[in-house]
């Protein structure tokens, strides 16, 4: 085997040209979208009223197994892909493990995460079909940031819900995104019919993922020539953030290495399911075998304390009903720090191959978090996102655990981003002021009695 480099960096010519549907390999497919009117699967026409007509033919195709990408979209990417992987001898020393340990960085670009790769296609195909521009949610900031950038390159009109407790933590990413000429409105707002509702209902709420869904749909199908993007949780999605992962297993076949485990942070699924698309399908092919981890907070634990069933994508019922593994429509997470991963629900494809057992899922509190990130920083010389620091923090405790065992095994995680906007998280942390906050069983039957009545 070659020796590996801190930095494995493929060449521009080997940046993938297609991205990978893992659906494609699953011989039982994710469950179909259902129109909430009907309950019956939704169709292409339907949801090309909500997105972009491509868009909406990529969230339907679940036989496709690789879609090209257009030459467009390949020459923004080429700005900053291939993305690094980094193989973090500095960690392993200190933790003083025989694992290996990798990380795929995603935050070499201004938007600073991994939210770019699709925001640039979501983008290009809102151009394409000749829209005046688009609306989006945002939790942490990093999705309308990327967002915000794809529609300036393209010169379309962006307008930005981003969930009100991030919005007041992190005021220099909502600058990010004014600075890129976005419309940034904290939600729940007073701008927007369910905006309203749902203040009534939930008076002095701090939002969440699901709010800022409702008010940003709302905007998009009552505004002549606007469509609705969205950073995770939709399949199509996926479907462009399957360029980590496809970047991540030629990085590793370029040095002979093969990966016993990946782990990634969990909140809609979309870094999730890109970084592990490919190893995913490997596994569905029956060609390979991994240890495929997903990491959420405590706080808003979908898949370790959630119910698989269908349920509204948004908190004001007016988006199509998901089967997912979800906490309730209605649930509100705590105001904790990790904007990104306060979204009730999980993506369709991962809460299926979640069932079917391709992956496991762990939750994690926000102060053990954000100790491995401070941990990380230190030693490996980035100051990673809230979001990232889940998968940090259990790809740490694999190492420990091979120290244990003496194992030398190949960890891979998925760092989405950095930290650089999430400083008063940081200094919560630092002044011993963070607390954790984790739902009663109580608290989350209350919300899954309101999950609509679906047969499954």
């Amino acid at each position: 085997m070659k020796e590996i480099p801190y930095k494995i960096y493929l060449e521009e010519n080997e940046m993938p040209t297609q991205w990978y549907n893992v659906r494609a390999d699953m011989k039982k497919k994710p469950a179909p979208i259902l129109n909430p009117a009907t309950l019956e699967p939704v169709t292409l026409e339907e949801l090309s009223h909500i997105f972009c007509e491509e868009l909406a033919k990529q969230e339907l195709d679940d036989q496709t197994p690789y879609f090209d990408i257009p030459e467009e979209i390949r020459n923004f990417y080429r700005m900053y892909r291939p993305a690094p992987l980094v193989r973090a001898y500095c960690l392993e020393k200190k933790l003083q493990t025989p694992a290996h340990i990798y990380y795929k960085f995603e935050g070499n670009n201004t938007s600073g995460s991994h939210k770019l790769n699709s925001a640039i296609a979501q983008a290009y195909y809102a151009k394409k079909q000749g829209l005046k521009g688009v609306t989006t949610e945002t939790g942490a900031g990093q999705w309308g940031t990327a967002l915000s950038m794809a529609c300036s390159y393209f010169d379309l009109d962006c307008q930005v819900y981003m969930v009100k407790c991030s919005y007041e933590q992190k005021p220099f990413r909502r600058e990010v995104m004014r600075t890129y000429g976005a419309q940034v409105t904290p939600s729940p707002s007073m701008n927007t019919k369910v905006g309203r509702e749902i203040n009534k209902q939930f008076p002095g709420t701090t939002g969440s993922l699901g709010c800022a869904i409702s008010e940003a749909v709302e905007a998009a199908t009552s505004q002549e020539g606007y469509r609705y993007v969205l950073g995770s949780v939709l399949t199509q999605v996926l479907l462009h953030q399957s360029v980590i992962g496809l970047e991540t297993k030629a990085a590793l076949d370029k040095y002979g290495v093969k990966a016993d485990m990946i782990i990634g942070c969990a909140g809609g699924g979309s870094n999730l399911g890109g970084l592990i698309s490919p190893f995913a399908g490997e596994i569905l092919r029956g060609e390979a075998n991994y240890d495929i981890i997903a990491v959420e907070p405590a706080s808003c634990p979908s898949m370790t304390r959630g119910v698989y069933a269908y349920d509204f994508c948004d908190t004001g019922k007016v988006c199509p009903l998901a089967k997912m593994y979800t906490l309730g429509s209605g649930f509100i997470p705590s105001a904790n720090h990790s904007g990104g991963l306060r979204y009730h629900g999980m993506s369709s494809v991962v809460s299926e191959l979640y069932d079917q057992g391709i992956l496991t899922a762990r939750s994690v509190t926000q102060t053990d978090v954000f100790k491995a990130a401070t941990e990380f920083a230190k030693v490996e010389g980035i100051l990673p996102a809230p979001e990232s620091s889940h998968a940090i923090k259990v790809a740490m405790d694999e190492a420990l655990k091979c120290k244990e065992t003496g194992e030398a095994k190949n960890i891979v995680f998925g760092l989405t981003g950095t930290g650089y906007f999430d400083m008063v998280a940081y200094q919560k942390f630092n002044d011993n002021e963070m607390s954790d906050y984790i739902p009663t069983d109580e608290e989350l039957q209350k919300s899954f009695s309101t999950l609509p009545k679906v047969e499954n």
